[in-house]
């Protein structure tokens, strides 16, 4: 089995901290790889366009956003087996490599073909990476100090949303879309070397001979073409378009069972339901996230600027609130900080729909975004700190991976539906004001509920 977490029994001086001398290095590593990670997921919006429009590939730009998304789900599944086979260091060192060749098979590409190739490659690795930087944090920081370390690397994976695309940008305009994938390969190369190093002091594991559950790589596999197909799917409304849609439905339902832990769909109370619930919050981010922006330009007639502020705000409020939870908030039980994050974001949803309203000031909505941001960031952190505390080292892995499928899903499904709702309102006639009504209702009324669900977090 894998090497046993610390745990608070462990002798760890008074005024030890992530950045105290024993863990310094680390934290350090850690927080640079994800950063990095982050920067690749979240922050190439402006570089995309331009690269598939100088390949010939506008038709087919979907698929090299949702290619990264889609290979994520299924590299967070093989990624939580090796953990728990092998432990952390072999994961990591094949998250980063893949990362680091992803990124230079997008910044070579002589077709979007190849750019696709290498996005997918990225997803994949970057789920990778991430799982395995979860089981060593899980593994190599006391208990009292994994709220802070995780929080930390929450806000090292959002903050490039807010200064990413401008750096893109700019990289793109005076070089090269090109040289954004080049300087993230090389700056990967430097970062990786820190945790590297690191990861030699930990302990082997015993468990290598572990077995796979059955069938676990091909339900994997079904479900990440079945995020594709949805995604794809509910982007139209002819006959076609809804068949892919209802194909990727069903291959959902067959198969994401298979991945998650028993009990997760029906919200047993503890890990499953924190499981469950990482999977809703992250889907009415998302949602909120896709379609406040695009209201307020479209409906409200916000400048492109103005609506970026939601955006910004969102990412602040985020990192604060991942700061508070990991620091002044560190010793309240967990399950307190999720119950909390939930009726914050249930109520940004709450707020969306009133700024939907003619006579809502017009940035209303753009305020709901900021508060959901500040929700998220207790709510992820606070049910990965509640699911490593709780669950046995041997499973490190496998939680860990079950808690990035299930955000992934959740995005996907709720993006999703939220687009296909959108269609079908502006498809029979809906005023403007009226069709972001209904998106926001939908996501509400998920919402809610999940409220309900963080009262089952609790062990």
């Amino acid at each position: 089995m894998t090497a046993a977490p610390l745990t608070e029994e462990d002798v760890v001086p008074a005024k030890a901290g992530i950045f105290s001398k024993e863990y310094r290095a680390s934290t350090i590593g850690f927080a640079s790889v994800m950063f990095l990670e982050g920067f690749a997921a979240l922050a190439l919006v402006t570089t995309l366009p331009v690269a598939v429009g100088q390949l010939d590939g506008l038709t087919v730009y979907a698929l090299a956003l949702g290619g990264f998304v889609t290979m994520s789900l299924f590299g967070s599944v093989l990624a939580g087996e090796i953990a728990d086979k092998r432990g952390p260091r072999p994961l990591l060192v094949l998250g980063l490599g893949l990362f680091l060749a992803g990124l230079l098979l997008a910044g070579t590409a002589t077709t979007v073909w190849q750019l696709i190739a290498g996005r997918c490659v990225q997803g994949f690795a970057s789920s990778v990476v991430v799982v395995g930087l979860n089981v060593t944090i899980a593994q190599s920081y006391p208990s009292k100090l994994r709220p802070k370390a995780l929080s930390l690397m929450s806000t090292c994976w959002i903050v490039p949303s807010m200064i990413g695309p401008a750096i893109a940008g700019t990289v793109t305009e005076l070089l090269s879309w090109r040289w954004v994938f080049f300087g993230l390969a090389i700056l990967v190369s430097v970062a990786a070397l820190i945790p590297l190093g690191f990861l030699r002091r930990l302990a082997p594991v015993a468990d290598a001979e572990r077995s796979t559950p059955p069938g676990l790589v091909r339900a994997a596999t079904i479900v990440a073409v079945a995020a594709g197909i949805l995604h794809f799917g509910a982007s139209g409304l002819d006959p076609v378009h809804l068949l892919f849609a209802l194909a990727g439905v069903i291959a959902l339902v067959i198969s994401v069972p298979r991945l998650l832990p028993a009990g997760t769909l029906r919200a047993v109370r503890g890990i499953p339901a924190a499981i469950l619930l990482r999977g809703l919050a992250s889907g009415i981010y998302f949602a909120l996230e896709s379609y406040i922006p695009l209201m307020l330009i479209n409906q409200r007639q916000i400048s492109v600027t103005a609506a970026g502020i939601s955006f910004t705000g969102a990412t602040l409020l985020w990192a604060g609130a991942a700061w508070l939870q990991g620091h002044p908030w560190s010793e309240v039980p967990r399950h307190k900080l999720v119950l909390l994050g939930s009726a914050v974001i249930a109520g940004s949803s709450l707020i969306a729909i009133f700024g939907v309203l003619g006579f809502a000031p017009p940035m209303t909505a753009s305020v709901a975004l900021i508060v959901a941001g500040f929700g998220m960031g207790l709510v992820l952190p606070s049910l990965t700190v509640l699911a490593f505390d709780h669950c046995p080292p041997e499973d490190q892995g496998r939680y860990s991976a079950a808690m990035q499928v299930s955000q992934g899903l959740g995005s996907v499904v709720m993006i999703g539906a939220a687009g296909a709702l959108f269609n079908v309102g502006t498809a029979v006639g809906y005023s403007g004001g009226l069709v972001y009504g209904v998106v926001f209702t939908f996501v509400a009324l998920i919402a809610l509920p999940a409220c309900l669900l963080a009262l089952r977090t609790r062990i």
